[in-house]
């Protein structure tokens, strides 16, 4: 099991985040698509791991794909772990938070930007701050 720079019982985590953000950064649930308050939100800041509050994701990364998720087309470097993810009968790659493992979304290669990624992330696995 990987160490994180932030770790606590999960019963921590249960009082700090509250139901939907535990059930998605700490059980790595996901948010109905078009719900979350961060899919169409385009101010000018950045968004923070809703978990530990680590730097993710720039507001000029962020762009509107249409999946009803959040979307960037890259993270801060070095603040994102990428993990395979096979379940669902398919292959992807899971986004964590890499400073506390908490579960962000999935990465994708259909990104319509010049690094040709989509970050797919929860709402609820995010912070922002103008």
């Amino acid at each position: 099991m990987k160490k994180y720079t932030i770790e606590k019982p999960e019963e921590e985590w249960k009082k700090e985040l509250g139901e939907e953000q535990y059930r998605v950064l700490r059980e790595k649930g996901t948010e109905a698509p078009h719900t979350g308050k961060y899919n169409m939100h385009f101010e000018d800041g950045s968004y923070y791991c809703g978990a530990c509050h680590t730097k993710l994701f720039e507001s000029d990364a962020k762009f509107e794909s249409g999946c009803g998720w959040p979307s960037f087309d890259r993270a801060i470097e070095g603040k994102v772990e990428y993990v395979q993810d096979k379940s669902f009968g398919m292959m992807r790659t899971e986004i964590l938070c890499a400073n506390c493992g908490s579960h962000l979304g999935h990465i994708f290669d259909d990104g319509p930007t010049e690094t040709g990624q989509r970050y797919c992330v929860n709402s609820a696995s995010l912070d922002f701050k103008k």
